[in-house]
């Protein structure tokens, strides 16, 4: 096995050497070795060992950038805002011009406090901001304004859970530590035109709020980390402290991941770096692990680097070097007092305004229902099981769907609930919908107002950072001090990769089967009118047909239940005449062959005929 092993390294290690001579221009050569289809902590690859305790195992922490729910930024009166025209929410502050100063926005330090209440955290009564210093062309001032030495919040849990067992039906909670939140600004986005080799900078994003989460290594594999996120996610949205939405940048996650063997020390570890999808970051994560693992195995180190995720390959990729440590030089921010927060109103000083504080008893009083509460109070309330909790409160708007049926049909929710988790949901993956999902459709994507670029020269002629500007910049006025106008009109010619900052606008889903018509479906099932298997007929039918009510589909295509006497003795006598071996063990006294009887019947009639009546016609002729 060791030779062959051997042999196949050396068969690849050929391989890309033929490559990259006939191919010089290729800088990199993947070829994938390892599987990433299953995000399961169980699935991890088995090592060679004699013993469990030398089982490589993954260990994951993970740093949460959560983009702060306000109207305008964290130190200016700018609008935050997705999907602008470039370069058309920045005030002179977020542009760092000379002789702005920062005011902290109000609203995002409640959203933190808030956040850190929903998560057990300590809050720090005084906190401190600094300045982080590193230098990228979407961050003008050469620093961020962060909190390193006294974070807002300190000390929390987070209790997630996942579905686990043989058949992944039982609830299985964990938790992980929080090790702190912040409060610090967003930069900017840089664009890559390859077309034009150049990189343009939209600063919409810059000096928007953010509240970073680091959560310990407390987690084993992809799943577990996702799961994490998604409930950190429903808490986040729950308390409207950050709306969550990963496909708009508003919720990121960096992953460090690293192998060890268990009771030793942690490995080196690597960071995969912005991944905005749950389901993303259980691949690259788990990938990330099974790739440290495989390198350890052919007797190599870990390197201690940030790495990208590649959702095309289903691969991580190296980005840049760690071991040197990136000395950031924190500094106190000088134009930032500390930020004071009140234990409650007893607490403020004497001439200090109640509604100017923020009080931690007054935020902790408006704390909103959770996502574990919720879970709990479905089981208690409408007697379902704990899977199916789990299940309503996990996907977006099911448990107000699933409700809201409730309340316009008699049927019991442990029947309903059968319908909305099985039949609605697997047809809206069919589809990879939700419930209260939004599609984003393009209205054009023309780029109102952006006509002016302006080259910034501290990046030199080899590397030229352009900027789109509109003519709203400054604020108002029109006042131009640009270094250079180059006259381009973006709504006329717009490079590739500008494409997905276009203005779209967004249109409701056309939900076929709106909650008062799956109850009037469950109503006509409940009465009588139809039997389970035409109800689930109707049910696809009224999926195809957006529009269509429940009895319209049923007169029109004639499924009413059969429950004519007359008709239903001469089918069932032509079944039972039809299988006389069935009969035969009917009366030797296996009743359960009726429910095959029964099952031709239904056959017969496509699902319409009356089963009570069935039963009864069906017994009197076998007895």
């Amino acid at each position: 096995m060791a030779a062959s092993s051997v042999a196949a390294s050396e068969l690849l290690h050929n391989m890309s050497k033929q490559i990259l001579i006939l191919y010089p221009k290729t800088s990199r050569v993947l070829i994938r070795r390892i599987s990433t289809s299953s995000s399961r902590c169980d699935r991890q690859p088995k090592l060679k060992a004699k013993s469990a305790a030398q089982q490589l195992v993954g260990v994951v922490g993970l740093e949460v950038h959560a983009q702060i729910n306000s109207n305008t930024k964290l130190f200016s009166g700018s609008p935050a805002r997705f999907s602008a025209p470039p370069n058309s929410l920045v005030s002179h502050f977020d542009a760092s011009l000379p002789g702005t100063l920062p005011v902290l926005n109000k609203r995002c330090v409640e959203a933190a406090v808030m956040t850190g209440l929903a998560l057990d955290c300590t809050i720090n009564k005084k906190s401190l901001f600094d300045r982080k210093h590193y230098f990228y062309a979407d961050l003008p001032a050469g620093y961020q304004i962060t909190q390193q030495r006294r974070p807002i919040a300190v000390d929390g849990t987070l209790t997630y859970s996942l579905l686990g067992g043989k058949k992944r039906s039982q609830v299985m909670r964990k938790t992980v530590s929080i090790k702190q939140i912040q409060l610090e600004q967003d930069s900017g986005k840089s664009l890559h035109d390859d077309l034009r080799s150049q990189t343009l900078i939209d600063l919409n994003r810059a000096g928007v709020g953010l509240m970073e989460l680091v959560m310990e290594p407390d987690m084993s594999c992809g799943e577990e980390a996702a799961a994490a996120v998604r409930e950190l996610q429903l808490i986040l949205q729950a308390l409207g402290t950050c709306q969550g939405n990963m496909s708009e940048g508003q919720l990121r996650v960096d992953a460090n991941v690293s192998v060890h063997k268990p009771g030793e020390p942690l490995g080196i570890r690597t960071e995969v770096k912005n991944i905005n999808s749950i389901r993303y970051l259980a691949r690259a994560i788990d990938y990330e692990i099974q790739r440290q693992i495989e390198v350890l195995q052919r007797g190599g180190t870990v390197q201690n680097e940030t790495r990208a995720y590649d959702s095309k390959s289903g691969e991580t990729i190296p980005m840049r070097d760690k071991e040197g440590l990136q000395d950031y030089r924190f500094m106190p921010e000088p134009n930032l007092p500390p930020v004071i927060v009140y234990e409650d109103n007893a607490s403020l000083p004497t001439g200090i305004d109640a509604c100017q504080a923020v009080v931690v008893q007054k935020i902790k009083e408006g704390l909103p229902e959770l996502p574990s509460v919720k879970r709990d109070r479905l089981v208690q309330t409408y007697g379902i099981l704990p899977e199916h909790s789990f299940t309503l409160v996990n996907e977006d708007g099911l448990m107000e769907y699933f409700e809201a049926v409730l309340k316009a049909t008699k049927k019991e929710p442990r029947k309903v609930i059968g319908w909305v988790t099985n039949e609605l949901v697997g047809h809206l993956k069919q589809q990879d919908m939700s419930v209260s999902q939004r599609l984003k459709g393009n209205n054009g994507g023309s780029y109102h107002g952006v006509t002016h670029w302006f080259v910034d020269s501290r990046f030199g002629a080899s590397s030229l950072a352009f900027w789109p500007l509109s003519s709203n910049f400054f604020g108002a006025r029109s006042d131009h001090i640009w270094v250079e106008e180059r006259g381009v009109d973006l709504t006329k010619k717009k490079p590739r990769s500008l494409s997905q900052t276009a203005c779209h606008s967004k249109q409701p889903v056309l939900n076929p089967i709106s909650p008062s018509a799956l109850a009037e479906l469950l109503e006509l099932q409940e009465t009588g009118h139809i039997s389970s298997t035409v109800a689930k007929q109707v049910f696809q039918e009224m999926w195809r047909s957006s529009g269509k009510t429940a009895p319209q589909i049923i007169q029109e295509k004639d499924l009413g239940l059969v429950s004519d006497t007359a008709q239903l003795q001469s089918i069932c006598q032509k079944v039972v005449d039809s299988h006389p071996d069935e009969v035969h063990a009917i009366r030797n006294g296996n009743k359960k062959v009726l429910n095959k009887l029964m099952g031709l019947v239904q056959k017969e009639t496509k699902g319409r005929a009356d089963p009570v009546l069935v039963r009864a016609i069906l017994e009197e002729k076998t007895s």
